[in-house]
């Protein structure tokens, strides 16, 4: 408890050496200040824990102390004792910061005990902007493996649109990671700080589907006991994230648009609208334009949710990517199965690259987390590797999407030159003399296609696909 540090400020000198033997004698460590530019020297100096300050003083009033020493140490609970407390001067205190307000004389026990609360509040805050700021890290846009021109130039559209306000339709097949891109949306955006909520519309059931959504009042249906909140309500000042969006009813689709219209629903059962003040992202693997011209999705509710598309590309069309990924894979697996595996053998990294990959990033960290359990040496073997031949490609590109000889040529450079500088570890000297070129010949192939040998040199952080 002596770590736990108390700043006691208060023009009153009796008061002072009361509390200093109070606090010392519950074995806190006690830092006296008689006046608001004292107590200031010492914030600057030292962190505290909590702050006990007096509402009146001569220099500087107890309020006006606390916003400055808040932005000092912004999780510092803030403790502010008056002998003239009103309700008035508490709502005043508490709106500016004060965690808490007392009134003097007060009893040493209760002041004892809500210093015990404020220092559980003042944990709380630091771990909460701790695990707020290690989400933010990682879910960032540049901690996604991406080295792919197509995948760059996705993550250089929802970079500029995170910032904004406005509704955001991923598009893409099962696995390419459309969720991880809602939440690296919502971590750069000036909502941040509220909740992200998922929901995916094609696995609840759509009998509960619209109670999960809108929430319901009591006594709304049988076993309705209590109120309940709806994602809608959950999600408020944040972003409700729709996976599956395609998959709405269409009576669900008509209650749903007027929530996004008019900003306001109600919940099932209920007779008083909500407000929602909401960010939406939707997600589908299907054709929204398709669904509207077989009258499976409402022509309104596409255009409301349509309005800024990102197409997220399959993994067999982002192929320079194979590499860098499965070393990430193999990194994380090593680490959860205790194993110290330090690669893959080339005909392994052949069959991955030439895999079709139908189930995607999500399907290559399956692969990889079977092989590692599988695999006893220091290297992932063919023999360990499960992939369905049906999903082979003989090429890097699909046979039924031939493209014209240079870009195919580029294609396989770049995927090839990425293969080899993982395999390299990012040292550009071993991997120029594997491919059998010069240094500086080396350097101008990867600078033609935009590779940094940096990257290659440990595997950078990418969000779990699952």
């Amino acid at each position: 408890m002596a770590d736990e540090k108390i700043l006691v400020v208060d023009d009153d000198r009796g008061l002072l050496t009361l509390m200093k033997a109070r606090l010392e004698g519950a074995g806190y460590g006690v830092t006296l200040a008689g006046g608001g530019e004292e107590a200031l020297k010492f914030a600057t100096d030292e962190i505290y824990h909590v702050a006990i300050l007096d509402l009146k003083m001569g220099e500087m009033d107890g309020i006006t102390l606390m916003e400055k020493l808040l932005r000092i140490q912004p999780y510092l609970p803030v403790i502010i004792l008056s002998a003239y407390g009103t309700i008035a001067t508490a709502v005043e205190a508490t709106k500016k910061g004060a965690y808490d307000f007392m009134t003097k004389p007060f009893d040493a026990k209760d002041l004892l005990y809500r210093i015990e609360k404020a220092l559980e509040v003042g944990k709380l805050k630091v771990e909460v902007d701790r695990l707020r700021s290690l989400v933010q890290e990682r879910y960032h846009f540049d901690n996604i493996i991406a080295s792919s021109g197509k995948m760059q130039q996705v993550l250089r559209q929802v970079s500029q649109i995170a910032p904004t306000d406005s509704t955001v339709c991923l598009y893409g097949e099962s696995g390419t990671g459309k969720e991880l891109i809602a939440k690296a949306v919502h971590t750069s955006s000036t909502r941040s700080r509220g909740p992200f909520v998922a929901i995916n519309c094609g696995a609840i059931p759509e009998g509960l589907l619209e109670s999960e959504l809108f929430g319901y009042v009591k006594g709304a249906f049988t076993g309705a006991d209590q109120v309940k909140k709806g994602l809608l309500q959950r999600a408020e000042g944040g972003t409700l994230f729709m996976d599956e969006v395609a998959e709405l009813s269409l009576a669900l689709q008509v209650k749903l648009l007027r929530a996004f219209q008019e900003r306001e629903y109600y919940p099932v059962g209920g007779v008083h609208p909500l407000k929602t003040n909401i960010r939406l992202i939707a997600a589908t693997n299907q054709d929204l334009e398709k669904a509207v011209s077989e009258g499976r999705f409402r022509e309104d509710l596409y255009y409301r949710i349509h309005v800024i598309p990102v197409y997220l590309p399959p993994l067999r069309d982002r192929r320079e990517d194979i590499p860098l990924l499965a070393q990430h894979f193999l990194n994380h697996f090593n680490r959860a199965m205790n194993k110290q595996i330090r690669g893959f053998s080339p005909e392994v990294m052949q069959q991955l690259m030439l895999h079709r990959w139908p189930g995607n990033v999500r399907e290559l960290s399956n692969v990889v987390e079977r092989a590692v359990a599988l695999a006893c040496g220091e290297q992932i073997m063919l023999d360990h590797l499960l992939l369905g031949k049906e999903n082979m490609s003989s090429s890097p590109s699909s046979q039924s999407e031939l493209l014209p000889l240079n870009e195919a040529r580029a294609e396989f450079e770049r995927a090839y030159l990425t293969q080899v500088l993982t395999a390299a570890q990012g040292n550009v000297s071993h991997a120029a003399a594997f491919v059998g070129r010069y240094r500086p010949e080396f350097y101008k192939l990867i600078r033609k296609y935009r590779l940094n040998p940096n990257d290659f040199k440990t595997a950078k952080h990418i969000l779990k696909t699952r």
